[in-house]
């Protein structure tokens, strides 16, 4: 099965979501704007209940009600794919009817750290895993910090996937210094000249305030390891949790600003929608997404392609 066929199916909950609630996408907008206010508030309602947010949601209506000359399916999908471009000047050049290819064959970091963050549960090891392969199929050699240290077996798990891949693990002790992990870690990293380090978290401490003061505290040692580092921070979402982890996202973005974010288990949950607001509200890049346990199931995130699989439009058949 091809990535768009597992993104497809992956997104089959949220597509339901949707289409149970707005059956109507194929009708012309103009009819629908003009004489079904009801299938506007329908729209309305299946969008919110996806998890695109009511800001947004509003947004996308409003696009959607300007769309002369398109049946409602495709204006709703060109709204959509507005709303999940960060890029200020893509999006106006789509709002002037340009369709920049967004398709992204790699996602390549700006610098050599990349520091993992957010709350436990989400799949961040797994996550750190699977990431590696993908950089490791590309050429480029990759290391790992073992830097939850509070979780117990957390350092071990991410030893396991360095054995499994060949990928070196800098590891501490359980319940040790996380930022002493980190920093021998990019210290190892600048000595080797490994490409990529990928630094997993702490997703839980004591208190909320803890975690994110020693946040803050590893990446300070990152960047006296390795100066200008860590040139990333990625989020990693869990996409079952809606909105709340969107509330989880803003808090982590407060204490250690996110230059992107990975949304993972996109296949368990019907508010796929939550990328939208994630973007919007957050001004951060979707770096890469996840619908399933196999490394090939993450994959670089882009606006078109994961709009025409929740819409199942365009999904080559194998």
């Amino acid at each position: 099965m091809s990535w768009l066929e597992r993104l497809r199916d992956g997104l089959s909950k949220t597509r339901k979501q949707i289409n149970d609630t707005a059956g109507f996408l194929g009708q012309d907008v103009r009819d629908v704007v003009t004489n079904r206010l009801d299938t506007i508030e329908d729209l309305e309602y299946a969008l919110i209940a996806a998890d695109v947010g009511r800001a947004a949601t509003e947004e996308i209506l409003a696009d959607v009600r300007r769309a002369e000359g398109k049946n409602l399916q495709d204006a709703l999908m060109d709204a959509l794919t507005l709303q999940l471009e960060p890029d200020a000047r893509r999006a106006e050049f789509r709002k002037l009817g340009f369709a920049p290819d967004a398709r992204r064959k790699t996602v390549d970091p700006s610098g050599h750290v990349v520091m993992v963050i957010g709350v436990n549960g989400v799949g961040k090891t797994t996550t750190i895993a699977k990431l590696g392969q993908y950089y490791m199929s590309r050429g480029q050699s990759v290391m790992f910090a073992a830097g939850d240290t509070f979780r117990a077996a957390a350092g071990a798990q991410l030893g396991e996937w360095g054995d499994r891949l060949g990928v070196p693990v800098v590891q501490g002790q359980d319940g040790g210094d996380p930022a002493a992990v980190a920093y021998d870690a990019a210290t190892a990293r600048t000595a080797r000249g490994t490409d990529l380090l990928f630094v997993d978290t702490a997703g839980r401490l004591h208190t909320k305030h803890n975690l994110m003061e020693e946040l803050k505290k590893v990446r300070r040692v990152i960047e006296k390891a390795d100066p200008g580092e860590p040139a990333e921070v990625w989020l990693v979402l869990d996409a079952v949790t809606g909105q709340n982890g969107l509330q989880q996202a803003k808090k982590f973005h407060e204490s250690t600003p996110l230059t992107g974010v990975v949304v993972t288990k996109l296949d368990g949950t019907a508010k796929g929608g939550i990328l939208v607001p994630i973007v919007r509200e957050l001004g951060v890049p979707i770096k890469f997404i996840g619908v399933g346990e196999q490394p090939g199931d993450l994959q670089p995130f882009d606006s078109q392609e994961f709009v025409r699989a929740l819409f199942d439009v365009d999904i080559p058949k194998s």
